[in-house]
């Protein structure tokens, strides 16, 4: 599969680059982020967390999608955006196991344990500030 492949699919369309919804965007996103650094990491919290903090990062890519003239409609087409359009062959594939490990909790029941909860949350907080580094100008 190819970032192509989801325009052509209707799941991503090359658009007029939009920095004003970019920069809200962004904007809620870092509000979102400060909350989540405040929320206590739980039994109870723990899968929310790790969606809430996969949401942020996919909210950046979508901010910055919108800045390089493209609108995606599918969390599967920024694995392929990462990699295609900003030239981040390990990022995507991060972003590829967040995803599907997103989905699992949010759609097919599965668990985490907490410490695994710990982990996997810690990698989203990198992906997210090597995102803001290398992309997003604060």
């Amino acid at each position: 599969m190819r970032f192509g492949d989801f325009i052509k699919e209707g799941k991503a369309r090359k658009a007029t680059p939009d920095r004003l919804m970019a920069e809200s965007l962004i904007k809620n996103t870092f509000e979102d982020l400060k909350f989540l650094a405040q929320t206590k990491l739980t039994e109870l919290s723990k899968r929310k967390l790790v969606s809430n903090y996969y949401e942020s990062l996919r909210s950046l890519l979508e901010a910055i999608s919108l800045l390089k003239g493209y609108k995606i409609y599918s969390h599967e087409a920024f694995t392929y955006f990462l990699k295609e359009k900003l030239n981040q062959d390990v990022l995507s594939l991060k972003f590829d196991r967040f995803r599907k490990i997103r989905n699992g909790l949010n759609y097919y029941g599965k668990s985490i344990r907490l410490n695994e909860a710990k982990d996997i949350i810690e990698e989203l907080r990198r992906a997210i500030n090597e995102i803001k580094r290398k992309f997003i100008n604060e």
